[in-house]
């Protein structure tokens, strides 16, 4: 069974999209668990209009945000296999099915992405050329590419990877190197999402950082922190 846990936040423009493009790929005993952040616009209204009984909704009265927001979806998950999604993306023909291959040998995966405009016309700088998906724990303390867009595990992982610990940066990151450390991890080569770059993404992965120096380096720390309990604690 697959769940694919999807965090929206006043997210009507997309929503409805992005959601057309997964539940083709599952099957009728999958399910995706969207937790709502307190949206103000039709972002429910929209889901619900799909009126797929797959769909299951955790509405939140008042905004707990990102990253709390999509560990409640985590929590009320219930596949084997878990797979992150962005309300704005768009999953690409063939992405389950994939994805699913390679989770036969290994315990989280990570695919590369296409980055896109509004429009999902392609967006080519000059920064991409220095982004490369790839695996290691120093290298995405360094420069980050656990994309939660991109990624799916295995049970084992969330429940090694939650609760999260409440200073976390983002959830994605702190998922991905929980698995480095305890589990198999392996990328995908192929681009399985259009990824949308706007104005108002919820998380800067795999773009230039809006964060001051100083702050980039804080959460760094307390990454590093955070992975050095967990194991010290780990049963």
């Amino acid at each position: 069974m697959i769940s694919v846990c999807l965090a929206t936040r006043n997210g009507s423009r997309y929503v409805g999209e992005q959601l057309t493009s997964i539940l083709p790929q599952l099957s009728v005993d999958d399910e995706v668990i969207i937790s709502d952040d307190a949206s103000t616009d039709d972002t429910l209204g929209i889901v619900r209009s799909l009126d797929d009984s797959r769909v299951k909704i955790l509405q939140h009265k008042h905004a707990i945000g990102i990253v709390s927001n999509f560990e409640a979806a985590l929590k009320q998950s219930s596949g084997d296999v878990i797979f992150l999604a962005d309300q704005d993306d768009v999953w690409l023909p063939g992405k389950v099915e994939i994805t699913l291959s390679y989770l036969r040998h290994f315990d989280l995966v990570l695919s590369d992405c296409e980055f896109v405009d509004d429009r999902l016309h392609p967006i080519h700088s000059p920064e991409d050329k220095k982004l490369k998906t790839q695996k290691g724990i120093v290298k995405n303390l360094i420069r980050n590419s656990y994309m939660g867009c991109c990624m799916a595990f295995r049970r084992s992982v969330i429940e090694k990877a939650l609760p999260f610990p409440p200073d976390i940066p983002m959830h994605d990151i702190w998922i991905g190197l929980v698995a480095e450390m305890y589990f198999n991890v392996s990328v995908i080569p192929d681009k399985l999402v259009l990824h949308r770059r706007h104005a108002h993404n919820a998380s800067t992965t795999g773009m230039s950082s809006r964060l001051t120096l100083g702050r980039q380096l804080v959460n760094r720390y307390k990454i590093v922190k955070n992975l050095i309990l967990h194991q010290r604690y780990a049963v």
